[in-house]
């Protein structure tokens, strides 16, 4: 069963989404999950993996990022990690407010930024009984360092700046698209497979092809890596994927290392868009998530 919800975070900003519930009594084990970087809920596969962990008898949370969506929030298409990651906070307290929910057993997901945001949760709120990390952003900065060219990373300084002065003269925010079929144009995620990944999610009503200007600032000094030894005792599955473009593979493997107990590696051979589709990748992934969350949640 899955019916609409809405709820505050603690700065007043309203978040919508979708709560699962399975078949029988309650009360469950329940996960709290959002989408990464610039997705809504309705992509991405996303209501395929709530469904995945419904049918391993888990009750779902998952809402739309603020700014993002149906989600309140300003400014539009705005991404700023730290607010985010808090509100992964304040969603685990409507959970508990659920007559569905076990407030003992609340797990957290993440995928890629995200991903980054469930390490940061579970360093920081032991309500969170177990995460799986998928493909998570480990630093913005290195990640922005890869992805982006030295001479474009010097343009974009200027624009920043630019964008600064304007925004503070009460000015709309710059906005530049999230990937870009041009390889060589300005984008916040210039790979080809993320151009194929926006692609497929034109036709979703909420979701755009842009993020402000200054998310890609706010993302870039984001580093939930920093947390990664904090996570313990709280158990983390995570998955990385091999051909990753977009969350360099051996940044999170470096990640995985320092972590401490109890934790759990799964590697595929896929590429970071891969796991949001139908096929092999997506049920490898979704299956070892759900295992993992009725193994420590039961």
């Amino acid at each position: 069963m899955r019916t609409d919800i809405e709820f505050p975070t603690s700065d007043g900003t309203r978040l919508s989404g979708w709560h699962y519930v399975p078949e029988g009594p309650g009360p469950f084990p329940t996960i709290v999950m959002a989408t990464g970087f610039s997705g809504v809920k309705e992509g991405g596969h996303t209501p395929a993996t709530a469904e995945r962990f419904v049918q391993a008898g888990l009750a779902v949370l998952v809402y739309d990022h603020r700014n993002f969506g149906t989600s309140g929030g300003t400014p539009r298409q705005e991404i700023d990690p730290l607010l985010q990651m808090r509100d992964y906070s304040d969603a685990v307290t409507f959970a508990e407010t659920l007559p569905h929910t076990d407030p003992e057993r609340i797990g957290a997901w993440g995928s890629s930024l995200s991903g980054g945001h469930v390490i940061v949760l579970a360093g920081q709120d032991r309500r969170v009984r177990c995460i799986v990390s998928q493909m998570p952003m480990i630093s913005g900065r290195e990640c922005g360092q890869r992805l982006v060219p030295a001479p474009a990373l010097a343009a974009g300084a200027a624009f920043q700046r630019a964008d600064r002065a304007a925004r503070m003269a009460g000015k709309e925010p710059a906005m530049i698209p999230v990937a870009s079929p041009d390889p060589t144009a300005q984008a916040a995620l210039p790979t080809p497979d993320s151009w194929e990944f926006i692609q497929a999610e034109a036709h979703l009503p909420t979701h755009r092809n842009e993020v402000t200007l200054r998310s890609m600032e706010l993302v870039s000094g984001y580093e939930p890596g920093l947390l990664i030894e904090r996570v313990s005792p709280t158990p983390m599955l995570m998955i990385v994927g091999e051909s990753d473009l977009v969350c360099p593979p051996d940044l999170q493997l470096g990640a995985y290392a320092r972590a401490r107990e109890p934790k759990r590696l799964l590697t595929v051979p896929a590429g970071h868009f891969d796991v949001y589709k139908a096929g092999p990748a997506f049920d490898r992934v979704s299956d070892a998530a759900a295992e993992f969350f009725a193994e420590h949640l039961r």
